[in-house]
């Protein structure tokens, strides 16, 4: 191994720049330099093999934004935090301060990503999936480190400060500028980070310290397995149930309600599902899960028979998921359920301004405006509302007020999907005997009962 006098890093658009030896871990030989290369995320890996080997070395890698102290002075809103919460941040620092902490919807991730913030005492970069979330990080953050202004990267915003919040889609633009300015970073709602491109956040950045948060870890296509390597692996988990049990969660009951389609529903939903199955066994597909889905959607621009494959499933599916009879059966769970704090989820924006419109209730979906969501979730908050019917767009991502009723019309068998909302329910009570309840109404007859089983299989690991 050849060694120069001495070895010189430094930070160049995501990738750390190396010279000075011919050999080194974690590199790659680039051509266009004759300098060895790195990803931004192994910096730690090689800082600590230079110190190990006792290379003599100039780090001129990391441009930390300088940060006031970050201690929370202030005696009225110091952290109380929860044992389970003190048992993560031990298990983090136990960890070389990397990691991944799993808690459900409700219990407190945020607070335990503040105490990690002090307990640093260095700049700090959180990565949400939302413009909503961004802001809600944005404001409790202020509350805590009132010394400091909150920096902001997303919604035609570019503020960087010693803490900063960014979106993952501002993240993925900027990263290659700012990867080597802050020393912790931090992911909410971590199962984003595994999305084609985004995990290039995480291999840019040269930050040492590094924090995943979550309700939901795996994911279907099994890309969660790259997490230890970008975050961390998982420091700590607790569990719904075991929340629920400590009181810190509500506890609740899950009811599913089988609806039977109108005939003439049931007759289109026969015919289109009939289609769909003579079709694949023509193709000769057999669809197993999301990938086998994935696969007939694939062929189905080039193959007449999978494209009308696709509209008969999907056409199907719509009448199971919208049924009339649906409709008619929320109507009696409103009735029975009159005055408690309601949300109603369905798969589509359709089926939300048919029931709006039915039974007077405010909705939110993608489409609403900042001000509109905002507005009726205030309402919803200050018992203006009873009810708000949404689609996917408070799935996550945005802080929904306390509710006691949860109610799906329609939905997919995403495990992740039901997780998230259920957990929209378990805030704590003030009556800690009361509990939340879910209810989902299922097309009977229909594929819809194997969505909802495979919905069910989510209780068992909560």
């Amino acid at each position: 191994m050849i060694i120069l006098q001495k070895v010189f890093l430094q930070y160049d658009k995501g990738s750390i720049i190396i010279s000075g030896l011919a050999q080194i871990p974690y590199t790659i030989f680039d051509h266009r330099t004759n300098q060895l290369r790195a990803q931004g995320f192994y910096y730690s890996n090689i800082i600590s093999f230079l110190q190990q080997s006792g290379i003599e070395y100039e780090d001129r890698v990391m441009d930390i934004i300088p940060t006031p102290s970050l201690t929370i002075a202030d005696s009225n809103i110091a952290l109380s935090l929860r044992t389970y919460q003190k048992k993560a941040i031990e298990n983090w620092v136990s960890a070389d301060k990397k990691g991944c902490i799993i808690l459900p919807t409700g219990s407190g991730k945020t607070i335990i990503a503040i105490k990690i913030i002090e307990l640093i005492n260095s700049s700090a970069i959180i990565i949400v999936p939302t413009i909503d979330l961004m802001d809600q990080w944005m404001k409790v953050l202020s509350i805590y480190f009132k010394n400091l202004k909150i920096g902001n990267i997303g919604g035609g915003n570019s503020n960087i400060s010693g803490i900063t919040v960014s979106t993952y889609d501002s993240a993925f633009l900027k990263a290659h500028l700012i990867g080597n300015k802050f020393s912790l970073l931090i992911f909410d709602e971590l199962h984003h980070l595994a999305a084609p491109g985004y995990r290039t956040i995480a291999e840019q950045f040269t930050s040492r310290y590094r924090l995943g948060l979550t309700a939901t870890y795996e994911r279907e296509d099994n890309l969660h397995l790259e997490f230890p390597k970008l975050v961390g692996g998982i420091v700590f988990q607790s569990h719904v149930n075991d929340l629920t049990k400590e009181k810190h969660l509500a506890s609740f009951v899950v009811e599913r309600r089988f609806v039977k389609l109108l005939p003439e529903e049931k007759l289109e939903y026969n015919q289109n599902y009939e289609l769909y199955q003579t079709l694949l066994k023509k193709i000769g597909i057999k669809l197993r899960g999301q990938m086998g889905l994935q696969k007939l959607i694939m062929i189905s621009g080039k193959n007449k028979d999978a494209r009308e494959a696709l509209l008969a499933r999907n056409k199907a599916l719509d009448i199971a998921l919208n049924s009339q009879s649906k409709v008619e059966e929320l109507r009696k769970i409103l009735n029975e359920n009159h005055g408690l704090k309601t949300i109603i989820f369905t798969q589509h924006n359709k089926l939300v301004y048919t029931i709006s419109d039915k039974f007077l209730i405010p909705f939110i979906t993608h489409k609403s405006s900042k001000q509109e969501r905002e507005d009726t979730l205030n309402g919803f908050k200050d018992n203006r509302y009873n009810a708000i019917v949404t689609s996917k767009v408070l799935d996550e991502g945005v802080d929904v007020p306390e509710a006691e009723l949860g109610i799906i019309v329609s939905g997919t068998g995403s495990k992740r999907e039901f997780i998230q909302r259920l957990g929209r329910l378990l805030r704590t009570k003030p009556d800690s005997n009361k509990r939340a309840k879910l209810i989902e109404l299922i097309s009977s007859e229909t594929q819809e009962i194997n969505t909802s089983a495979r919905r069910k299989q989510a209780l068992k690991n909560i």
